[in-house]
């Protein structure tokens, strides 16, 4: 696992998660940030992540030296132009998990808060790490990260990434046969690297993982993702 990462909460990105229509009252905004603390306090970012060259074939993108292969449509056309690519895992650990669990049995609305927290938590602790790898890796153009269940890319892939990264000996993540990672919050994703500028595209509804549940869409706007 590279250097540590100090976990700071986007608190207005997780307020989005929570589909709040207007802005949370003085005590709502208490109690989210009081729960925002605890999670950042109590829980233990990990991570792995390692860069493959690529190479595409008739049945996807493969990366050279696994047995990987990137399916579909949608990856294919986020990693075109690129030479290689980081494949990567990240969790806030399982204490999150417990932490919600908890929250849950007091309140569900403080469950539901948890649960929103923790998933802005990991994905404040990915921005971070693509931070890093932008510094680590100062000559390369950078994709945003595609998840496996983005467009086509299929989840049943996520057991694969798991594997060829060690991250259930180097971050403690683990995927269930009915593809759920745990801990719960954990992201696997993939980043694609050049050498000359590539469109970064948007990411955009289609490969929103809250697509389905999403409030903005609901209402008819967007949240500029």
């Amino acid at each position: 696992m590279p250097d540590s990462i100090r976990l700071k909460i986007d608190i207005d990105e997780a307020i989005r998660y929570m589909g709040y229509r207007e802005a949370p009252n003085k005590q709502q905004l208490e109690t989210i940030r009081g729960l925002a603390e605890l999670i950042e306090k109590d829980t233990k970012p990990a991570w792995v992540y390692r860069v493959f060259p690529i190479i595409e074939t008739e049945d996807g993108i493969e990366l050279k030296g696994t047995k990987l292969v990137l399916t579909g449509s949608s990856v294919r056309k986020h990693l075109k132009g690129c030479d290689s690519a980081v494949l990567l895992c990240a969790t806030i650990s399982a204490k999150a998990d417990e932490i919600i669990r908890q929250k849950e049995r007091e309140d569900i609305a403080l469950g539901f808060m948890t649960d929103c927290l923790a998933s802005a938590a990991v994905e404040s602790i990915c921005n971070e790490i693509e931070r890093m790898l932008a510094e680590k890796f100062s000559t390369k153009f950078f994709t945003w990260r595609f998840s496996p269940g983005y467009g086509d890319l299929p989840l049943d892939v996520q057991p694969y990434i798991i594997e060829v990264l060690g991250a259930g000996k180097r971050a403690g993540v683990t995927c269930t046969p009915s593809l759920m990672m745990i801990p719960s919050k954990s992201v696997t994703a993939v980043i694609g690297l050049s050498d000359v500028p590539i469109d970064r595209g948007r990411r955009g509804c289609a490969v929103c993982n809250l697509s389905g549940t999403c409030e903005f869409r609901k209402r008819g706007v967007r949240c500029g993702t």
